[in-house]
């Protein structure tokens, strides 16, 4: 709600006789503080009665609001009566128990207390100097979650390494691209940057080819490799180093590959390992400089969990890796944890060292933000929920495999289930994605649950994925009720149209 406060109303100033501004004093802050505690507690209080996916048309906002800003700040009540009459209709709730859509992006009551705090402290930590304790903070807490994860001592602060908070997993995707480019061309001439060539498969972020723009890599040189079912869409590291053995030939440079732990449409998982071991035999990193980025950005939270730790097993081959916090970590967006073997690498590309930065202490480190969002969860039983998520999930793909009239589209490996409603005529598939688009909508359309959906392999396949803080057994039970008494009217109306034809 910040840029309202800030663009519409003026909450945390009050005006004197004169008609002038002044800040709150500290009684008047605690006054507002609690009146703005309670509607939050009142909003989780009452979060299921909402309709989880927004049912507003576009611009309705624009009718409702004035043309300009107040010439005079509101009482705080007034801001408040706008949120809850405004403001709430157009929200999809991403933190209500019936939202199963994209992936998680949660909050916790300690993720945004601990928001509040660094809000009210305000403060700044572009430098050592700036404020001492963000900077070490952000180092000692980035340091216990890499420990968490069982990350080698190599992306620990200690050493030549370290983690930095960037916002999101586009951004650190971005950070360490410009760090390898540079890297390769401080080697070979800057002018070699048209023969520069990444590498990813067909399920990365498409985060990679946005940074490659950025970063000035021609999009002829982004190779995207294809993955099928055969592999579960996993990078087959044979076409790999078939495809870097070729742009070798040709006289480019390998530099970069992006290795997914999660995508945001589907949930395969690269086998990391594999990926290492065609590093290790000299075929990629140790002889042609490849850096080799890991983005688990969802499921590198589940990593925790000792269990699941194997899905990033090779992980040690890596020259970086990123998690988003903010996804299934308890953690306010946007708060994303990116971690380097060599700092240096980041130091060099991305440091300008403005004369205004000098001090007689520095960190040789690029600086983040948002520490205070991470510490708070971090302290919590994130395992065991992490774990109730996976078995929630679970009992989802249960429910749908005693269907018959449902299939599983793609193994769960965490807290995502894939899945299809089948047609009358499985052979016609563009009959079969418009009955799952058409279901989509239906369920959706109720504001009883909030689903999406991706295409795989031709496939129109929906997505349910748990992992909103509240979200408890009987949710995911009414939630696959929804979706089975919709498949029934849908798959009604299509025999009683076939009947008529």
């Amino acid at each position: 709600m910040g840029f309202y406060d800030s663009v519409y109303k003026m909450g945390l100033l009050l005006c004197d006789r004169d008609g002038g501004l002044k800040p709150m004093d500290a009684e008047q802050l605690r006054e507002c503080a609690h009146e703005m505690v309670d509607f939050i507690a009142d909003y989780y209080k009452n979060i299921e009665s909402f309709p989880v996916l927004s049912q507003v048309q576009p611009g309705y906002l624009r009718e409702l609001l004035p043309d300009s800003a107040p010439a005079c700040p509101e009482s705080l009540q007034d801001v408040l009566d706008d949120v809850q009459n405004k403001i709430l209709p157009g929200v999809t709730h991403w933190q209500s128990p019936e939202y199963f859509a994209y992936f998680p992006s949660n909050s916790s009551v300690a993720g945004f207390l601990g928001e509040m705090l660094s809000a009210g402290i305000n403060m700044v930590g572009f430098s050592w100097i700036t404020s001492p304790a963000a900077t070490e903070l952000e180092m000692i807490v980035l340091d216990w979650l890499a420990k968490a994860l069982n990350l080698p001592d190599e992306f620990l602060s200690q050493g030549k390494g370290g983690g930095v908070i960037q916002g999101t997993a586009s951004e650190a995707v971005l950070v360490v691209l410009l760090a390898a480019r540079d890297k390769v061309l401080r080697r070979v001439g800057k002018d070699a940057i048209g023969k520069l060539v990444a590498y990813s498969s067909d399920q990365t972020h498409s985060a990679l080819l946005k940074a490659c723009k950025i970063a000035g890599i021609h999009s002829e040189n982004c190779r995207v490799l294809k993955t099928d079912a055969s592999s579960e869409y996993a990078l087959s590291p044979e076409s790999l180093s078939e495809a870097i053995s070729q742009d070798i030939a040709s006289g480019l440079i390998p530099f970069f590959l992006c290795a997914t732990v999660r995508k945001l449409g589907k949930c395969w998982y690269y086998i990391i390992n594999s990926c290492g071991s065609s590093a290790s035999t000299g075929k990629i990193s140790n002889s042609n400089g490849l850096w080799l980025h890991v983005d688990a950005a969802y499921a590198g939270s589940a990593c925790i969990c000792p269990e699941f730790r194997h899905y990033i097993d090779g992980v040690e081959e890596a020259n970086s890796f990123n998690m988003n916090a903010h996804k299934w970590f308890l953690t306010n967006f946007d708060c994303s944890a990116l971690w380097v073997k060599d700092r240096s690498a980041l130091i060099q590309s991305l440091s300008t060292n403005p004369e205004f930065l000098q001090n007689k202490v520095s960190f040789s480190r690029q600086h983040g933000c948002g520490f205070q969002r991470l510490a708070s969860p971090l302290r919590t039983q994130v395992q065991a929920y992490i774990r109730n998520h996976i078995e929630l999930a679970r009992k989802f793909e249960e429910f749908v495999k005693l269907d018959p009239r449902f299939e599983v589209a793609a193994r769960r490996n965490f807290s995502l289930v894939c899945f299809r409603l089948l047609p009358t005529d499985q052979n016609n598939l563009e009959s079969a994605n418009r009955l799952n688009h058409e279901l989509l909508d239906a369920v959706n359309s109720t504001g009883k649950l909030f689903i999406s959906h991706t295409v795989l392999s031709n496939k129109y396949v929906l997505r349910f994925a748990v992992g909103a803080p509240l979200t408890e057994e009987r949710h995911v039970v009414a939630a696959w009720t929804t979706l089975q008494e919709k498949a029934s009217e849908l798959l009604r109306n299509s025999q009683d149209s076939s009947a008529v034809v």
